[in-house]
């Protein structure tokens, strides 16, 4: 085999080499989901309750992004609250903007990503959770297409301190959580919840 040959062989096996990489990475890579860290929570009432004790519920604005080209499918995403030795699974979400939200269900997450509002109510089953004063620990969960069980996203320390937690009794008061990104910290500050984000006909499937 002369020189002329050898190097040939050689681009040919490069190329080769190349064009397989490019496919793994562009096509057959699964890859998984990440979430960046949220910019806000939100711990309070869903303002559209006609309960007598309104529904609580956790409220988050992220991003959700692929590690793969093609991108991945999102089954469910939940939100698990730990206070001390209280766990609380908050299972039912609607996701979007205010002029467009939806029930939560399959959501394909591209490269790119998906920031949008997540709100993460309590079961529709009478479950009941109050907001007391102490520390919490916030877990988001989602159950991806094709991995076997929940995969654990992110998780965030918050404190309610008294006056927080006696201002989430009234049912019309929630808490913030802004992320300051040069603190690298939560500020907390109560607000006034009147009206709820999520539509009367989205309200009308949960129940």
């Amino acid at each position: 085999m002369n020189v002329v040959s050898t190097i040939s062989l050689v681009v040919s096996v490069l190329a080769l080499a190349i064009s397989g990489l490019t496919a793994w990475l562009t096509l057959l890579r699964r890859g998984t989901v990440l979430m960046t860290q949220p910019t806000v929570i939100f711990f309070g009432p869903d303002g559209g309750s006609t309960e007598d004790s309104p529904r609580m519920k956790v409220f988050l604005r992220t991003l959700l992004y692929a590690t793969s080209k093609r991108g991945c499918i999102i089954e469910s995403i939940y939100i698990r609250l730990r206070r001390g030795e209280t766990s609380q699974t908050f299972n039912i979400r609607v996701y979007g903007d205010k002029d467009h939200l939806n029930r939560g269900s399959g959501l394909h997450v591209p490269e790119s990503g998906v920031a949008t509002n997540h709100h993460f109510l309590l079961p529709a089953d009478g479950t009941a959770f109050s907001f007391l004063h102490g520390s919490y620990k916030v877990e988001v969960f989602a159950s991806i297409v094709g991995e076997n069980g929940p995969r654990l996203l992110h998780e965030v320390d918050l404190e309610l301190n008294g006056q927080e937690a006696e201002a989430l009794k009234s049912g019309t008061r929630g808490v913030y959580f802004d992320w300051g990104p040069e603190a690298g910290k939560y500020h907390n500050h109560i607000d006034v919840r009147y009206e709820s984000d999520i539509p009367d006909f989205i309200r009308g499937i949960m129940q």
